[in-house]
């Protein structure tokens, strides 16, 4: 998730034995390079389909262990390009179809995205039940993702026959989160029924549904400028359009009740912000306990 999956999340995760996952941004080669000089642990890269720099997926295919695609019919070609670099690759789906193109497309393993995950949203179903379709129908690991921010979701979802877990929401209340203070406080104060899957913010990737906090969308509504804020990068400013998709980075400025808080339906659960690394171990070692008291 842009400005809250930093550099330096990826990187607390990772040395706390999970998979820590970077988005591109300008230089994609500095920044993976920066990542890998400060652990030894495993980190990958997310790209979105619809907005694919070529250039970046080569340059990450030697840097990154894992190169990831989300939001696009599987391709061939692509996979052959992080193969090419020496990485893992990787598909987000949200169908057993999909899942299905993704392994006769190459990929070592899938994502399988229930419709409880934050951000935007690829399929119809909730997890347990897409797991269940994409674990019949493939053989490479299936990764679940979807809701999951506590010990319990996440030896349900690797009782369920699940590779892996992919966690989202519960890091944006880290400590190393690049989120907006104001976005973090409204993670913690929400309920797990206070989300919606919406094509509210729909400003520069029309018509995609995506699974945000309710308050933000009525906060949105309620304005009626075009522009609800900025964006403060290095040298420049940049305006924050009501409805895009940026959710609030700590760069940002203005309404940001009003913007693309995006958050899974997990998200009841967050009460405290963590240490990525005291996350990683509370959800592994809690599991495991749950998973030897079931079994």
């Amino acid at each position: 998730m842009p400005q809250v999956a930093t550099p330096e999340l990826a990187i607390a995760v990772a040395n706390a034995g999970g998979l820590g996952m970077v988005v591109p941004c300008e230089n994609t080669a500095a920044m993976l390079e920066g990542v890998a000089a400060q652990t030894s642990g495993a980190f990958g890269i997310n790209f979105l389909v619809p907005f694919l720099d070529l250039a970046a997926v080569e340059e990450a295919a030697t840097r990154a262990l894992v190169v990831e695609f989300f939001y696009g019919a599987p391709d061939a070609q692509l996979v052959a390009r992080v193969h090419g670099g020496g990485a893992l690759a990787a598909w987000q789906v949200g169908s057993a179809d999909e899942g299905c193109a993704a392994v006769d497309a190459g990929c070592d393993f899938v994502i399988a995205q229930g419709t409880e995950a934050g951000g935007h949203v690829r399929g119809d179903l909730p997890l347990l039940v897409l797991l269940e379709e994409v674990l019949d129908r493939v053989e490479v690991p299936v990764i679940g993702a979807g809701g999951i921010g506590t010990a319990r979701a996440m030896a349900a979802t690797l009782a369920a026959g699940a590779a892996g877990v992919r966690v989202g929401t519960r890091f944006i209340a880290s400590d190393e989160s690049g989120a907006h203070p104001a976005y973090i406080e409204a993670v913690l104060r929400a309920a797990s029924t206070e989300t919606v899957l919406t094509t509210a913010f729909s400003v520069g990737w029309p018509n995609v549904p995506h699974r945000v906090l309710r308050s933000c969308v009525a906060e949105a509504a309620s304005i009626h400028d075009d522009v609800v804020g900025e964006e403060h990068l290095e040298g420049s400013v940049v305006p924050v359009l009501r409805y895009s998709l940026p959710p609030p980075g700590r760069a940002f400025t203005g309404a940001i009740e009003a913007m693309a808080l995006y958050a899974g339906q997990g998200v009841g659960s967050i009460r405290t912000i963590q240490p990525a690394e005291a996350i990683v171990v509370e959800l592994v070692e809690g599991a495991e306990r749950f998973l030897r008291f079931w079994g």
